[in-house]
């Protein structure tokens, strides 16, 4: 059971607090947590587990966007329940509000924390008061409406028109007058009449590398994170069933609430009744790959107080697909007084965080990009002790790295055969390469 949830700006500020039962949980819990944020990960809480014991209270919190999602508790719960709760209110504010900053939140404050409610819940009832999205996604501390398609005909997204009405005429204009039907439905997830739909279904492979090279260029780890994406515009309540041609290399998985669990356990075959829109069907991993498709190769040698570098961009394993969006990134080591760095391809920058930023593109056909130059030392140094770890990120369009294919889509219970289509794409997620 959750008591209460805080939406922290990047400098600990609370945008947002919203108690969720009886119990109050007093601010200075935060004013705790900024503390321990500042003490254990210089104030980066993109960097602090997600959970986090208290003297008082059991923490739970997630990062997006410069924004800290925090959730507070003084009995014992599933951590991973109040994570994905947390997941599913960032989801959810994405959703509505297009994109998730500080700035959108603070803009957007009235419909994220209050409302003036006078929906009509039965023909007896009447709630007055103030209703938020968080009040109805948990009641009393437990998960309750997390579903988008609800949310949105019970308090409609922000636009042009109704921030007018609502400096105009000074009420608010976005409450559904009643509960949606797919409330009580045995699909909850899914509207009951869906407008506009124009009978097609994309399928999106999204991928995330993780990889771990050695000083020996010796791959280390490598695994890949990925989502299976689904934008849906079918109408009536449609059955899917998608099987895979290679479902046995996957090795972790989480699920849509709209998946039935049996056929995949038995046959592993993804068989639901889609929500109207985008959402998405499954995340998975897939480890101990043993190929990546790019090489980074960093050499540093210091003596004299003079350190020299030079790092060689390349494809190991050609994809079959353009490999585009390259980039190459390290912290200068903290004993460094001067840098100068040019590459043979692409644009070096000195960020102000004295990081270096070589954006690449794409790797030319005729030339392996190459950057090379010199670190000056501080005054007395000899050699550089501590060396830099490089980042490496990338995007292929068209593939997944982990080789997970869709071997078949059926769709029944519609009027017509729909549109089907489908395509991947990965990206590089953790990719470290030690020099």
């Amino acid at each position: 059971m959750l008591q209460c949830i805080f939406l922290l700006s990047d400098s600990g500020e609370v945008m947002v607090e919203k108690q969720m039962t009886a119990r109050r949980v007093d601010r200075a819990i935060c004013g705790w947590f900024w503390d321990y944020v500042v003490a254990h990960a210089a104030g980066d809480s993109s960097k602090v587990l997600q959970v986090v014991v208290s003297p008082t209270h059991y923490l739970f919190q997630i990062y997006r966007n410069g924004v800290t999602f925090l959730a507070c508790t003084q009995v014992e719960m599933p951590p991973l329940m109040a994570i994905e709760f947390l997941t599913r209110v960032a989801d959810v504010l994405t959703d509505y509000l297009g994109d998730l900053n500080e700035d959108i939140i603070k803009d957007n404050f009235v419909i994220v924390y209050q409302r003036g409610c006078n929906r009509l819940l039965n023909d007896n009832y009447k709630c007055h008061g103030d209703i938020t999205i968080l009040d109805e996604m948990m009641d009393n501390g437990f998960p309750l409406t997390t579903e988008p398609n609800i949310l949105k005909e019970m308090i409609t997204p922000p636009n042009i028109v109704n921030k007018v009405l609502n400096v105009v005429t000074g009420k608010s204009s976005t409450l559904g007058s009643k509960l949606p039907d797919a409330a009580a439905s045995f699909v909850p997830w899914r509207t009951t009449i869906v407008k506009d739909a124009s009978n097609e279904v994309y399928v999106n492979i999204v991928e995330e590398l993780d990889a771990c090279i050695n000083r020996e260029g010796v791959l280390v780890k490598c695994e890949a994170y990925g989502e299976i994406q689904v934008n849906c515009s079918l109408p009536g309540v449609p059955e899917l069933t998608m099987s895979f041609a290679n479902p046995t290399i996957i090795n972790d998985f989480t699920f849509h609430p709209c998946v039935r669990f049996r056929p995949w356990e038995s046959n592993q075959i993804l068989s639901f009744v889609p929500p109207d829109g985008q959402f998405k069907l499954m995340s998975y991993r897939v480890k101990k790959l043993k190929k990546t498709p790019i090489y980074v190769k960093p050499q540093l040698t210091s003596d004299s107080g003079n350190c020299r570098v030079n790092v060689m961009v390349g494809i190991r394993n050609d994809p079959g697909k353009p490999i585009d969006s390259i980039t190459v990134q390290f912290q200068l080591p903290p004993l460094i007084v001067s840098a100068d760095l040019t590459a043979n391809y692409g644009t070096v920058d000195i960020l102000a965080d004295k990081t270096c930023l070589w954006t690449i593109g794409q790797i030319p056909k005729d030339k392996a990009p190459s950057l090379s130059g010199n670190l000056q030392l501080e005054e007395g140094l000899v050699h550089l002790h501590t060396l830099p770890t490089f980042q490496v990120k990338f995007r292929i369009m068209g593939v997944a790295l982990s080789g997970l294919q869709i071997d078949k889509l059926e769709v029944k219970n519609t009027p017509s055969a729909p549109y089907k289509g489908f395509r991947a794409q990965t990206q590089a997620g953790k990719y470290e390469v030690r020099a």
